[in-house]
This record gives C-alpha cells, sequence and structure tokens, in this order.
C-alpha cells in the first residue's frame, strides 16, 4: 500500500456512548474500528455529493454551509451592520 496515509481519530466519549457503541458493535458481528469505519465510509458516500471549493472559502459560504447542516439549532447569521470603527491619527 504504497503512499496510504495512516491517521488516527482521538474521540472522547462518555462511558456510556462508549459502551452503547461496543454493545452496536457485538450486535452486528463487528468490532468497534469496524463500526466507526463503516459509519465514516457512509459520511464520506454523503459528501461526495458536495461540490469541492475551487478557491479560498469565505465566512458567507461557511456560514451559509453550516445554516444547511442538521443542526440548525446553532441558528448561525451573518452581521449586516458595519463593526465600529474607532478613529485612529498617526
Amino acid at each position: 500500500m504504497k503512499g496510504d496515509r495512516i491517521v488516527t481519530i482521538s474521540l472522547p466519549l462518555q462511558p456510556q456512548q462508549e459502551a452503547r457503541l461496543v454493545a452496536v458493535a457485538r450486535a452486528k458481528g463487528l468490532s468497534t474500528d469496524a463500526l466507526v469505519r463503516e459509519a465514516l465510509e457512509r459520511i464520506l458516500a454523503e459528501a461526495s455529493a458536495v461540490p469541492a471549493s475551487s478557491g479560498p472559502v469565505s465566512g458567507v459560504v461557511l456560514v451559509a454551509t453550516m445554516q444547511e447542516s442538521p443542526c440548525r439549532e446553532i441558528g448561525l447569521e451573518v452581521p449586516r451592520d458595519r463593526p465600529p470603527v474607532r478613529d485612529v491619527r498617526f
């Protein structure tokens, strides 16, 4: 597997979350690693439908993307008024 990179992700879980993860993995006959990898593959497959950006992403684009997320209760909005500017003399 020349050129492959291995990435390690640390995911802090509460004890009850870990217990549920282990129980679900066992019920499916998988290791916890395999179960998480399976979930990650589903997420990445869904993400492939999202067009990749060809350049820098502005804050407006980022906020719009986050507003389209399933976590709508966050309620991010771009402020429309200009921030206050102080008079600076040199």
